[in-house]
């Protein structure tokens, strides 16, 4: 599981903002899975997920140096895919392919669900960064409490606190009485 959540490390991060060439495209490659993971969960369709996640990982490639602290690459590509989605889920119907005779989804149960999950990202993004940082790990990457707990240099309670305390700032953002997980 380490594997398919772990971004690359601040020696590569710093190389790409160097310019150096094999370290970008090993940052943007290394990046993918956990971009998409991104994606698959704040964009209400597949397809838009992967639109979004191709668009964050471009401008990955073309912005790295905007990134301020190699450190932040998590949040700062977490804001980028948000940010496509949302920018996705305000597309006007009439630019998207017609929904096949046999879905089942209504085209107002697929809007209802992009608003969600733009509704979701924001409640998320506005997070104090200890407690995003979490949530994102545990909720969005898979990350198991522990490794969480130890990727984030604290104690499994300390990471469980923060959790609860995000969970909670995000239910209370949606005006959800029901438990996240």
């Amino acid at each position: 599981m380490a594997d398919r959540t772990d971004w690359p490390g601040e020696a590569l991060i710093v190389a790409a903002q160097g310019g150096d060439l094999d370290s970008l495209t090993a940052l943007v490659t290394g990046s993918h899975p956990n971009v998409r993971r991104f994606a698959h969960s704040l964009c209400a369709s597949r397809e838009d997920a992967e639109d979004a996640a191709q668009e964050a990982l471009i401008i990955l490639y073309r912005r790295i140096g905007m990134l301020r602290a190699s450190g932040a690459l998590a949040s700062w590509m977490f804001r980028i895919v948000r940010n496509e989605c949302l920018r996705r889920a305000r597309l006007v119907p009439r630019e998207r392919a017609p929904l096949p005779e046999t879905a089942v989804v209504s085209a107002e149960d697929e809007v209802l669900q992009r608003l969600e999950a733009g509704r979701v990202a924001e409640a998320i993004a506005a997070l104090p960064a200890d407690q995003r940082r979490v949530l994102i790990m545990r909720d969005v990457q898979g990350y198991s409490g522990r490794m969480a707990a130890e990727s984030l240099g604290l104690s499994t309670a300390a990471m469980k606190s923060r959790l609860h305390r995000a969970r909670a700032a995000v239910q209370h953002s949606l005006g959800d009485t029901r438990a996240l997980h």
